[in-house]
């Protein structure tokens, strides 16, 4: 995730989908790494191009990206489509465990 101080959609985010997201299907699939939109960026990662959205979460495979989710659309819409990211990317679900 890629953030920054006073981003009103990080804050949402960080209220309406961060206290759940670890233990969900999807956060237990992808790992959340936060970094701050001007770094720094953790060695090894290789992007398509740099984010200049926040906030915007990045599926990396081996430090390179597979897609990307710019902007934070809502508790509503969040989970499905982190979840076509990562069915598009063939990471399985984890049964068991529901997002959102």
């Amino acid at each position: 995730m890629v953030e920054q101080e006073g981003c009103i959609y990080c804050e949402a985010w960080d209220r309406e989908i961060g206290p759940g997201f670890a233990k969900s299907s999807e956060g237990l699939r992808a790992p959340l790494l936060r970094v701050d939109i001007d770094g720094p960026w953790p060695d090894g990662i290789a992007l398509e191009r740099r984010p200049t959205i926040t906030p915007t979460f990045i599926l990396l495979r081996e430090g390179a990206e597979l897609s990307r989710l710019e902007g934070y659309p809502g508790d509503q819409y969040f989970y499905p489509l982190i979840d076509e990211m990562l069915s598009k990317a063939n990471i399985p679900a984890i049964t068991g465990k529901a997002g959102g």
